[in-house]
């Protein structure tokens, strides 16, 4: 009954499609509701438009809380978006973002997702507007975006102790989170479920993964159709990523010779924690010769940081600073080339502290002050300090991965992550090579262990990749999906 019913909404045009979504949405939205009335919120909101886009949004969109914490009262806070293609097929990606403390609509408005930021010029006042985004992974896929852990984005907690978290905690709850929100939305239960997200979330990915295949085997409902995860610069392991950096500058070409050699021999490649005043002495000359690259992308400007709202001549001066005005050959004129990225993220945040905005998110009034897209002043406790035996166990078990790598990153340098994926001493399947799109070299990749793990480097890209090459990221997540090699 249930693949006769996939195989009817499959064969409807793309605007029966469309009302049967809004039908869905608001129905789901409805009986969560009714079934949580116990909840301070109402558990979904279906999003037909939003403030700063041009009418009705081209893509369905519900937001919403799922309680994780009964006795502290913690709600976490999401966006859904359904895949375009084929939702009652097509897999269920649910997405973190690093942090900790990052909300996940970076993960939406700069990632993945499917909408942007545009201005014909420079940033002028009142509301930013948004456009669709053509790369969208939600091309081929459900995605769930989660503001984890509890202070991210809009997720809130109604007591001080649910305030308070860790790399742990936020698993348990993201457990939960997935278990509510799957009872709530039946229609997704079976599709298959892959754990996603970049930068710090590379410790919750593996471990989250590994908590879920674990509960398949109680006696909890429902059963997660568990297939496989994606880390993108991933945070693994300390001391590894902080090893492969002085390596990764020195191949990039920014330290000379003489003095990454003094460092390799005094440190005895040992750079995380200096264990003589030499090493130590070498790893500050570096740290000092380096001090104003950018980390995300060693090629891009350091730019100022611009924090306040943008309401007075002199922020508004800054903002245009960050900016450049529209490329005269793009294919879309709206679309605002940044030469600095923070300035996108300046936009953002006066989007998501707009109360037009909050009120079509249906983010409830009083439980989140100023949006923050990372709030560095949670309470947080990073107990797992590496999550490369999660990733050993997994890769056991026959899940799928795909690590991948912005190979202009130097917070989590491609070198760290290739030297924890050694580690795991998986057969190589498909050595070494090029993986093109458009006909040209997007990066580099290498699969292991009959296919199980895929490992792939994006050429000009920094942390997070999607963010610089969101056309090649978009392809290389479509055909790992879908079982193609890169």
């Amino acid at each position: 009954m249930r693949e006769e019913a996939r195989t009817m909404v499959a064969t409807r045009s793309t605007t029966s499609r469309r009302c049967l979504t809004w039908w869905w949405l608001a129905c789901c939205c409805f009986v969560s509701w009714v079934a949580s009335s116990s909840w301070t919120a109402a558990a979904c909101v279906a999003v037909t438009s939003l403030p700063g886009f041009d009418g009705p949004l081209p893509f369905s969109l519900e937001t919403g809380y799922v309680e994780v914490n009964e006795s502290t009262g913690v709600q976490l806070f999401y966006y859904f978006v359904q895949s375009e293609k084929n939702p009652d097929l097509d897999p269920l990606l649910l997405w973190l973002t690093g942090g900790p403390g990052c909300s996940s609509i970076s993960g939406l408005a700069h990632e993945i997702g499917p909408f942007q930021f545009a201005a014909k010029r420079y940033y002028s006042g009142g509301l930013p507007i948004i456009i669709y985004r053509p790369e969208t992974w939600t091309k081929v896929s459900n995605i769930i975006f989660v503001d984890s852990p509890v202070g991210a984005g809009f997720s809130y907690a109604a007591t001080e102790e649910g305030s308070k978290s860790s790399d742990t905690n936020a698993v348990k709850q993201l457990l939960i989170f997935l278990r509510k929100w799957l009872h709530d939305h039946p229609r997704f239960s079976l599709n298959p479920l892959y754990i996603g997200g970049d930068s710090y979330s590379g410790m919750i990915v593996p471990t989250l993964t590994l908590a879920i295949d674990e509960s398949n085997g109680s006696e909890e409902k429902p059963f997660f159709n568990l297939k496989g995860y994606i880390a993108g610069n991933p945070v693994t392991d300390y001391k590894i990523d902080e090893d492969g950096r002085i390596p990764f500058l020195h191949g990039m070409g920014l330290i000379s010779d003489e003095l990454y050699e003094h460092a390799k021999e005094t440190c005895g490649e040992k750079y995380s924690a200096p264990s003589n005043a030499q090493c130590a002495h070498s790893v500050q000359a570096i740290n000092d010769c380096t001090k104003d690259i950018n980390r995300g992308h060693i090629l891009e400007p350091l730019c100022e940081e611009l924090q306040s709202p943008i309401h007075n001549t002199a922020a508004r001066d800054v903002m245009s600073r960050l900016m450049l005005e529209s490329r005269p050959a793009a294919a879309d004129d709206d679309i605002i080339i940044f030469e600095c990225r923070k300035a996108s993220r300046v936009l953002l945040k006066i989007w998501a502290n707009d109360e037009t905005v909050r009120e079509s998110l249906g983010v409830q009034k009083g439980t989140v002050g100023e949006w923050k897209r990372c709030n560095r002043d949670i309470d947080y406790n990073s107990d797992v300090r590496s999550t490369v035996e999660y990733h050993l166990t997994l890769m056991r078990k026959g899940y799928r991965a795909i690590i991948y790598s912005g190979d202009h990153d130097s917070r989590v340098p491609s070198i760290s992550t290739q030297a924890w994926i050694r580690l795991l001493n998986l057969s190589i399947a498909d050595d070494w090579r090029p993986w093109y799109v458009d006909g040209q070299v997007a990066g580099f990749t290498r699969s292991y262990a009959s296919n199980n793990l895929t490992y792939a480097t994006v050429k000009g890209a920094g942390h997070t990749a999607a963010e610089y090459k969101p056309k090649e990221c978009q392809e290389m997540f479509a055909r790992w999906i879908s079982g193609t090699p890169l």
